[in-house]
Protein backbone atom coordinates (compact mmCIF):
# COMPACT_ATOMS: atom_id res chain seq x y z
CA UNK A 1 0.00 0.00 0.00
CA UNK A 2 2.55 2.40 0.75
CA UNK A 3 4.37 1.96 -2.52
CA UNK A 4 1.29 3.54 -4.57
CA UNK A 5 1.78 7.21 -3.39
CA UNK A 6 5.58 6.66 -4.50
CA UNK A 7 4.96 5.03 -7.95
CA UNK A 8 2.10 8.25 -8.02
CA UNK A 9 5.06 10.92 -7.42
CA UNK A 10 7.85 9.21 -9.66
CA UNK A 11 5.33 8.71 -13.04
CA UNK A 12 4.24 12.53 -12.49
CA UNK A 13 8.03 13.64 -11.81
CA UNK A 14 8.69 11.28 -14.71
CA UNK A 15 6.56 12.97 -17.41
CA UNK A 16 7.21 16.64 -16.50
CA UNK A 17 11.05 15.58 -16.71
CA UNK A 18 9.91 14.33 -20.46
CA UNK A 19 8.14 17.66 -20.91
CA UNK A 20 9.14 18.79 -24.79
CA UNK A 21 11.30 21.90 -24.20
CA UNK A 22 10.11 23.44 -27.65
CA UNK A 23 7.01 24.05 -25.77
CA UNK A 24 5.70 27.65 -24.72
CA UNK A 25 4.86 30.80 -26.48
CA UNK A 26 7.17 32.50 -29.44
CA UNK A 27 7.29 35.53 -30.78
CA UNK A 28 7.67 35.78 -34.37
CA UNK A 29 10.05 37.82 -36.11
CA UNK A 30 8.22 40.83 -38.05
CA UNK A 31 6.40 40.29 -41.40
CA UNK A 32 6.22 43.35 -44.08
CA UNK A 33 3.69 45.72 -41.86
CA UNK A 34 6.19 44.93 -38.78
CA UNK A 35 3.48 42.86 -37.52
CA UNK A 36 4.63 39.81 -34.88
CA UNK A 37 2.66 37.35 -33.16
CA UNK A 38 2.92 35.50 -30.35
CA UNK A 39 2.53 31.68 -31.54
CA UNK A 40 1.85 28.59 -28.87
CA UNK A 41 3.55 25.61 -29.29
CA UNK A 42 1.58 22.51 -27.61
CA UNK A 43 1.44 18.77 -27.59
CA UNK A 44 -1.10 17.37 -30.22
CA UNK A 45 -1.14 13.68 -30.19
CA UNK A 46 2.48 12.42 -30.25
CA UNK A 47 3.67 15.38 -32.51
CA UNK A 48 3.58 19.24 -31.39
CA UNK A 49 1.48 22.13 -32.80
CA UNK A 50 1.92 25.73 -33.29
CA UNK A 51 -1.04 28.09 -33.60
CA UNK A 52 -1.44 32.07 -33.05
CA UNK A 53 -2.70 33.25 -30.30
CA UNK A 54 -2.14 36.95 -30.11
CA UNK A 55 -0.79 39.70 -32.32
CA UNK A 56 1.12 43.32 -32.06
CA UNK A 57 1.36 45.82 -34.23
CA UNK A 58 4.64 47.49 -35.25
CA UNK A 59 4.65 49.72 -31.91
CA UNK A 60 4.27 46.68 -29.72
CA UNK A 61 0.27 47.37 -29.59
CA UNK A 62 -2.09 43.98 -29.27
CA UNK A 63 -3.88 43.92 -31.99
CA UNK A 64 -6.95 42.01 -33.70
CA UNK A 65 -5.85 40.02 -36.93
CA UNK A 66 -8.10 37.49 -38.81
CA UNK A 67 -5.06 35.22 -38.13
CA UNK A 68 -5.76 34.58 -34.55
CA UNK A 69 -6.18 31.10 -33.73
CA UNK A 70 -4.64 29.58 -37.16
CA UNK A 71 -2.74 26.64 -36.86
CA UNK A 72 0.78 27.67 -38.45
CA UNK A 73 2.75 24.25 -37.84
CA UNK A 74 1.60 20.42 -37.16
CA UNK A 75 2.88 16.85 -37.16
CA UNK A 76 6.07 18.11 -36.18
CA UNK A 77 7.92 14.82 -34.79
CA UNK A 78 11.25 15.07 -32.83
CA UNK A 79 14.16 13.55 -35.25
CA UNK A 80 16.78 14.33 -32.28
CA UNK A 81 19.32 16.98 -31.87
CA UNK A 82 16.40 19.32 -31.49
CA UNK A 83 14.77 19.10 -34.71
CA UNK A 84 11.45 18.53 -35.94
CA UNK A 85 9.68 17.52 -39.43
CA UNK A 86 6.10 18.19 -40.40
CA UNK A 87 4.07 20.53 -42.10
CA UNK A 88 3.58 24.16 -41.62
CA UNK A 89 1.21 26.84 -42.67
CA UNK A 90 2.31 30.40 -43.41
CA UNK A 91 -0.84 33.13 -43.57
CA UNK A 92 1.11 35.31 -45.73
CA UNK A 93 1.30 33.13 -48.80
CA UNK A 94 -2.07 31.49 -47.94
CA UNK A 95 -0.11 28.44 -48.46
CA UNK A 96 1.57 24.72 -46.92
CA UNK A 97 4.44 23.37 -47.17
CA UNK A 98 6.86 20.41 -45.90
CA UNK A 99 8.11 22.27 -42.36
CA UNK A 100 10.88 22.16 -40.09
CA UNK A 101 11.66 23.44 -36.25
CA UNK A 102 15.50 23.64 -34.95
CA UNK A 103 15.28 24.48 -30.89
CA UNK A 104 18.63 26.22 -30.05
CA UNK A 105 18.03 27.36 -26.60
CA UNK A 106 15.51 30.33 -26.13
CA UNK A 107 15.46 30.37 -30.45
CA UNK A 108 13.49 28.80 -32.39
CA UNK A 109 14.56 28.60 -36.14
CA UNK A 110 10.74 27.43 -38.27
CA UNK A 111 11.53 27.13 -42.20
CA UNK A 112 9.25 25.98 -44.97
CA UNK A 113 10.41 24.65 -48.47
CA UNK A 114 8.44 23.47 -51.56
CA UNK A 115 10.98 21.70 -53.45
CA UNK A 116 14.41 23.18 -53.15
CA UNK A 117 13.18 26.66 -52.20
CA UNK A 118 13.12 27.54 -48.19
CA UNK A 119 12.74 30.56 -46.04
CA UNK A 120 13.01 30.49 -42.19
CA UNK A 121 12.04 32.70 -39.53
CA UNK A 122 13.70 32.52 -35.83
CA UNK A 123 11.52 32.83 -33.49
CA UNK A 124 12.47 34.28 -29.52
CA UNK A 125 10.83 32.05 -26.73
CA UNK A 126 8.49 34.48 -24.78
CA UNK A 127 7.65 31.95 -22.21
Amino acid sequence: MRLLPILVITCALGGAASADPALGTWLTEPDRKGQVAHVRVYECARAICGKIVRTFNATGQQIEHPNVGKRVFWNMMPEGAGTYEGRAYVPAHDREYAGELRLAGNRLTVRGCVGPVCQSQTWKRVN
